[in-house]
């Protein structure tokens, strides 16, 4: 890596610092904690160590709405968007107290562990039968086209209660939301793309508000605080933040942890030999090699100083949390993969009034994922070299193009 001069900006899109991120992560935590970042034309202020990123997410001088946070009114958007797709973007992950405790406090009503347990049954199921199909077939496959993103795709689709004559509709929603939101094609996914999934959403909603099932989706139509309930518009922001972060984040968990989990073979074999084990490293994956690196940003309500750095009212702040889950202030050995690791008090589902809502069901789907399939495949390996394994170029991410293995 290419240590950066204090007057230029650390690049998070650049293909250099998403092949290094864990070398500039312990450069930043040691020489930078606070420096200033560059995503694209967005400037961003950046923190590295664990407390002072515990501090940004807790702290009530940063709020996630950007208008109140520059005092220019409450609208969250850096740019206005067509009304037929803004209620999608305009959610509680980027609305600050009163107004998130309200929504999170009834969409919480929707999530409960009664619920997530139900889930668990089917993921078991799922998780069996596309082994089933997999070991059948055998040869090399994309696990995360094959095994890691069909798992929270068909979760995502029952905890909405898709009617089986929607699922492709559905699912061509899910691509757009996962995978139309970065780089140039983002404009092509604002202004075309979401206007139909908008649309096919606002009928799913309808029709649940209508004839209501045993599903999430109706939960969060039903949950009530008060005598306040979730509007129509509410309810679609929800479940657009459920595909993103749902789906998106448990498909590169699942993928991260098998490629960490085969690159660490004493550590995989302490799992096989003991099972009870598998949650501590669920944990441990989400915070040695997990998917998310970075929060949605947040503004300074006031000039803040860090390390000597100052942040200017309303300018975007990203904790990094990935650089943060390797302080060795708080973790001992921070790079050594430890399935057994305790205490964890990692970052990798935020922190504060916006922890993760789906952390438990991110972590269920993961351990039944992971444990099925290293269960029953003993020979599982990766099908490549691992220099030829491609990570994306995702700000905020570390998530793999894809991930050929073989199972004997």
């Amino acid at each position: 890596m290419r240590e950066p001069t204090a007057d230029t900006p650390i690049d998070l899109a650049s293909r250099e610092f998403a092949e290094n991120k864990y070398d500039w992560y312990r450069w930043m935590l040691e020489n930078a904690p606070a420096s200033r970042g560059k995503i694209s034309i967005l400037r961003v202020n950046l923190v590295a160590r664990y407390e002072d990123c515990r501090t940004v997410l807790t702290d009530p001088r940063f709020l996630r709405n950007r208008g109140r946070a520059r005092g220019k009114g409450s609208d969250p958007l850096p740019f206005p968007l067509p009304k037929s797709i803004a209620a999608l973007a305009r959610s509680m992950i980027i609305e600050d107290d009163p107004e998130h405790r309200r929504l999170r406090n009834l969409v919480g009503k929707a999530f409960t562990p009664r619920a997530v347990g139900r889930l668990a049954h089917r993921v078991e199921e799922l998780s069996h039968e596309l082994l089933d199909d997999l070991e059948k077939r055998g040869g090399s496959f994309d696990l995360l086209a094959s095994y890691a993103r069909p798992i929270p795709s068909r979760v995502i689709a029952e905890i909405v209660g898709v009617p089986k004559g929607d699922t492709e509709r559905f699912g061509k929603s899910m691509r757009v939301l996962a995978s139309g939101l970065s780089g140039w094609s983002i404009l092509r996914t604002l202004f075309w793309d979401l206007r139909a999934t908008a649309k096919f959403m606002r009928e799913l909603v309808a029709r649940k508000a209508a004839e209501p099932g045993d599903d999430i989706l109706s939960e969060l139509l039903r949950a009530e605080e008060e005598g306040d309930r979730l509007s129509h518009d509410e309810v679609l922001s929800m479940v657009f933040l459920l595909v993103i972060a749902g789906f998106e984040t448990t498909q590169h968990l699942i993928g991260n942890g098998v490629r960490t989990l085969l690159e660490h073979p004493a550590q995989l074999a302490r799992l096989r030999a003991g099972p009870e084990l598998w949650d501590s490293a669920v944990e441990e994956i989400v915070r040695h090699r997990g998917p998310v690196h970075g929060t949605k940003p947040l503004y300074p309500t006031e000039d803040v100083v860090f390390h000597g750095v100052t942040f200017r009212r309303g300018t975007a702040t990203m904790p990094l949390i990935a650089a943060a889950n390797h302080d060795p202030r708080v973790f001992d050995e921070p790079d050594r993969f430890d399935v057994a690791r305790t205490p964890n008090r990692h970052l990798g589902f935020g922190f504060g009034a916006h922890f993760c809502l789906g952390a438990q069901l991110a972590r269920m789907e993961t351990r039944i994922a992971l444990r099925n399939l290293v269960e029953r495949n003993p020979s599982l390996r990766l099908a490549v070299d691992p220099s030829e394994l491609v990570i994306q170029n995702a700000p905020g991410w570390h998530r793999h193009q894809s991930l050929p293995v073989t199972l004997r």
